[in-house]
């Protein structure tokens, strides 16, 4: 894994090529339209493995999109996956407006039933997906493991960011402040639910899926207290068997991976693949119980939808009795659909810290 792909040190300018496939025997670079935003045109790298694999999903630092297509008319040593790399929403090579953690998300989601529709042949197993990511991707890792709780087999999360308002005041400088205020439209202080709809720390809950995370000491740009303070919730929430974490003493600073060696990377690229190995199953969500809905939760069985991205609520459902109900700390509407069909319903409101 080339893990400098996450160094989002250099803000990269928008694309303004025709949206054509290109492909290659081992790469293709390819553009797919938005469900949950029809029109609009997203595009992702799809790199092929010599013999079929698992898909292994990923995203790219906060400032940054991916790579733009070449060639390669041979396949990359090792590589047992079919590897989708997506640009998010408003980035470079795509189309819409960047929204943190909220349908960018879904684009990962699209892309991965594209490579399941277009690259079947290179895929073992559809039902088992993978996602790996750092920097502004390891912010979108901890978000998508709670928003997509069954979705992943395993997630891994590099120098990720888990609080967007923790994030916002510890940015001195405003190096991504300026970001946060337009694709969340607003500070935490002028609205603490919408960065709590888009922290990863607030689904933690929701967790069902193996999570390895990796964070240097001394990182400046985001603070190992985000990878901390997921790990702690996790345990809090009943999840700590669920989590792998490894702080690097010593590293960091305005790179996330100043002052580490060859072989620590080594040791993270192997522990990252172990996680993936020993979970080849897809997660299942069991029939009843309680989920965080932040924005939107979409399982294999069902999803809710809020009536805003920017909203936090409470779902308990039972689908053994085809039960549901949703409450939240302020006025909400939801959509739910399940077994094909969708309603809307009100939401309870209810006090926040309110036992349901």
């Amino acid at each position: 894994m080339a893990y400098e792909q996450y160094e989002d040190r250099i803000r990269l300018e928008k694309q303004t090529n025709k949206k054509v496939n290109q492909t290659s025997p081992y790469c293709d670079f390819i553009y797919y339209e938005s469900s949950r935003t029809p029109g609009i045109m997203l595009a992702a790298r799809i790199v092929k493995p010599e013999k079929p694999g698992y898909i292994l999903a990923g995203t790219h630092g906060w400032h940054m999109g991916i790579r733009g297509f070449k060639p390669m008319d041979q396949p990359l040593t090792d590589n047992l996956y079919l590897k989708v790399e997506v640009d998010m929403r408003g980035r470079p090579h795509s189309e819409g407006e960047e929204d943190c953690n909220g349908w960018e998300l879904y684009d990962i989601i699209d892309a991965i039933q594209y490579a399941r529709l277009h690259y079947a042949d290179y895929i073992v197993d559809p039902d088992v997906i993978y996602f790996e990511s750092g920097s502004g991707g390891g912010g979108n890792a901890f978000a998508i493991a709670g928003k997509f709780p069954d979705t992943f087999a395993a997630v891994t999360s590099l120098c990720g960011m888990s609080d967007y308002a923790l994030w916002y005041n510890q940015d001195e400088v405003g190096e991504f402040r300026d970001e946060l205020d337009v694709w969340i439209g607003c500070s935490p202080d002028d609205n603490p639910m919408a960065y709590r709809s888009r922290s990863g720390l607030e689904t933690v809950g929701n967790l069902r899926t193996p999570i390895y995370i990796v964070h240097g000491e001394v990182d400046s740009r985001v603070p190992a207290e985000h990878s901390r303070r997921f790990v702690a919730k996790a345990t809090e929430k009943s999840k700590g068997s669920l989590i792998h974490y490894r702080e690097l003493p010593g590293v960091g600073d305005k790179g996330h991976w100043s002052n580490a060696t060859a072989e620590t990377m080594a040791i993270i690229a192997a522990e990252s693949e172990e996680n993936r190995r020993n979970h080849r199953l897809p997660v299942h969500l069991p029939s009843r119980g309680s989920l965080t809905v932040a924005g939107y939760v979409f399982t294999r069985l069902f999803s809710i939808v809020l009536d805003s991205i920017d909203k936090v609520a409470i779902l308990e459902y039972d689908m053994n009795h085809n039960e549901f109900e949703v409450y939240c700390e302020i006025e909400c509407r939801f959509t739910l659909t399940v077994g094909g069909e969708s309603f809307i319903r009100n939401a309870v409101q209810v006090d926040r810290g309110e036992n349901r």
